[in-house]
């Protein structure tokens, strides 16, 4: 007989007590037996978010021995991949190797699917047994290892016209082009930060989609790379490069190619810290602007808008929104750029 377990996973947790697992200390990472109301997973690949592994290579010197190091050193004090550092996790791809009792019947999966957890690996208990190989370029880790998936938790059926690290690769970003979609109107002008990444490229491609021919998506990257390969794209009716820590050169330039209007939206996508201000002075008062980057931090976000005196709505980057995963994968379907330029990247 399995032991009931909580729907939020509250019955993993070990310290401290009473809290949910994205915030706990330690979660019991125990698979030898799950709970009724658990899916067990026979992970093969970690896809670590990416403000987490930029910080966790930094940290180890860019030495692959080193990041092994300190991933396992992460889930053995936590029972889960939460970066110390960020407090961000990422997530996996898997085989269902044993579905709980309670839920039998009551989900769409059965053993033997493969799926991607679309929940965060901050939360996620997971055992790493072995490391068998880093893709740093891509931030993808595949593992031996298992992992367990919550009565809450979501996830997505890898689908099969496409290969399955093309699929994660895009689900790991799936909330961002679905909430840019939720977002830009027609006639929008819509700042992307960080537009070259995985997830600043979908964001362009959707923001253009929604924006229209009276709308204008301007994309700012960072390396020249990353800049001509966004111009090749040609979602973006602008791409620069520039420093997006620095917030006053952006802004001047923002002020040029919108005749001083600004953004109605803007988008940071970014993986590294101190961008809150850029986001939020090439943004017009009563504009939006979407933190998608876990690298952001709300205090310099709160403080810094109200010491401009910048009235900008803030959304918080929940990598969920309803739908996300269908709408995601529909753009590597519907768009033959998007579709090469990720098989090339990250498949």
């Amino acid at each position: 007989m399995q032991k009931k377990g909580n729907k939020y996973g509250t019955h993993r947790v070990i310290e401290p007590k009473g809290v949910l697992p994205q915030p706990a200390n330690k979660i019991d990472n125990n698979m030898d037996e799950i709970y009724d109301n658990e899916i067990l997973i026979d992970v093969q690949t970690l896809n670590v978010d990416s403000a987490s592994f930029t910080d966790i290579k930094e940290r180890a010197g860019h030495d692959l021995e080193k990041v092994k190091e300190i991933m396992f050193d992460i889930v053995a004090k936590q029972g889960k991949h939460r970066n110390p550092w960020t407090g961000s996790g990422g997530m996996l791809l898997g085989t269902v190797e044993k579905i709980g009792d309670a839920l039998k019947g009551k989900i769409d999966l059965k053993e033997g699917d493969k799926i991607a957890t679309l929940v965060s690996l901050s939360l996620t208990p997971l055992r790493i047994d072995k490391i068998k190989e880093i893709r740093p370029e891509i931030d993808q880790v595949d593992i031996d290892g298992k992992a367990i998936l919550f009565e809450s938790g979501i996830y997505a059926k890898i689908p099969s016209d496409m290969p399955e690290t093309l699929a994660l690769s895009a689900l790991d970003v799936a909330g961002a082009p679905a909430q840019t979609a939720k977002l830009v109107k027609p006639g929008d002008t819509v700042l992307i930060i960080g537009a070259g990444g995985k997830s600043g490229m979908l964001c362009c491609y959707e923001a253009k989609k929604r924006a229209g021919v009276t709308g204008k998506v301007i994309g700012l990257c960072h390396s020249e790379k990353s800049t001509k390969r966004l111009m090749d794209l040609g979602f973006c009716d602008c791409v620069f490069s520039a420093d997006a820590t620095q917030p006053v050169p952006v802004l001047e330039k923002i002020e040029a190619l919108t005749n001083g209007q600004l953004a109605d939206v803007t988008i940071n996508n970014v993986n590294i810290p101190d961008t809150e201000m850029t986001s939020v002075l090439c943004t017009k008062d009563t504009g939006v602007v979407y933190f998608f980057s876990m690298a952001t931090s709300f205090t310099k976000a709160a403080l810094g808008a109200e010491g401009v005196g910048s009235d900008v709505t803030m959304i918080v980057g929940n990598g969920y929104t309803k739908g996300h995963a269908e709408i995601t994968l529909q753009l590597l379907r519907e768009s033959e750029k998007l579709r090469n330029i990720f098989t090339e990247l990250y498949a």
